[in-house]
Parts: structure tokens; C-alpha cells; sequence
């Protein structure tokens, strides 16, 4: 059985209105309306990564703090697998239909893939996110 404490997620944010948004060190960038997909990772405790996610009473720390404060999650799924995951399910949310890289390197500094946000005009179907094994 998986430890319940460790596992990856994908948060389905929705941005209302297109903005310019600081993103820590990457700087000043545009932001499209409409949904992105946030691939992430919690090693130490999973729910609690996800609700400081939904908090929006938090020091902004991570590349997705910033987007946060411009827009709402709609949806979190929830995968218990290991670290490895996290970015095996990014690749395969960027592989979907009308899925575009959002931005280079955001939420994958530590890592090398190109992203862990993609951008949708239209909300992507829950049911096709789930069916992404990892």
C-alpha cells in the first residue's frame, strides 16, 4: 500500500482575466485567461501541501504561490505514488490536446522538465485528467 503521506497532485486553476504576473525569480510574465494545470509533488504530507495550496494566508514561497494570488483552484486530484511521478504526469498533461507550456520552467526548477504548468483555453474533462496513470 502507498504511504497516504507521500504522493503528486495536479491542481486545475482557473485565471478569470489575463494579468501580469511577478513569478519570484522568473520574473514579470503574461498570463492568459482561462486553465492551467499545477503538477506538484509532497513528500512530508500530502493533504497539508494541498490545503496551503487553497490557503490564501501564506508567505509566497513557490512559483504557483504567485499565480495563486491571481487565481482560484477548481479542482485537486490526488495520485499516492512516489516523487518520480510528479514529473511523468506533467509530461503527460503536456502532451494532451490543447495543452501548451504556460510558462519555461516553472515549478520545475528543481528538476528538467520544461514545466509543470500548461495552459487550456477550455476546462479540461476531470475523467481524462484521472485516466493519466503515473
Amino acid at each position: 500500500m502507498a504511504d497516504i503521506q507521500k504522493g503528486i497532485y495536479a491542481l486545475i486553476i482557473y485565471l478569470r482575466k489575463g494579468a501580469e504576473i511577478k513569478v519570484g525569480k522568473l520574473g514579470a510574465r503574461e498570463f492568459k485567461r482561462g486553465y492551467y494545470i499545477y503538477t506538484g509533488s509532497a513528500q512530508n504530507n500530502l493533504e497539508k501541501r494541498v490545503a496551503r495550496h487553497l490557503s490564501s494566508d501564506k508567505k509566497l514561497r513557490w512559483h504557483i504561490d504567485y499565480l495563486l494570488e491571481h487565481a482560484k483552484v477548481i479542482k485537486v486530484l490526488k495520485f499516492y505514488t512516489s516523487k518520480a511521478g510528479e514529473c511523468m504526469l506533467a509530461q503527460k498533461i503536456g502532451e494532451l490536446p490543447d495543452s501548451e507550456v504556460a510558462l519555461n520552467r516553472f515549478g520545475s526548477s528543481d528538476c528538467n522538465c520544461k514545466t509543470h504548468l500548461h495552459f487550456f483555453n477550455k476546462r479540461p474533462a476531470t475523467e481524462q485528467l484521472r485516466k493519466l496513470t503515473v
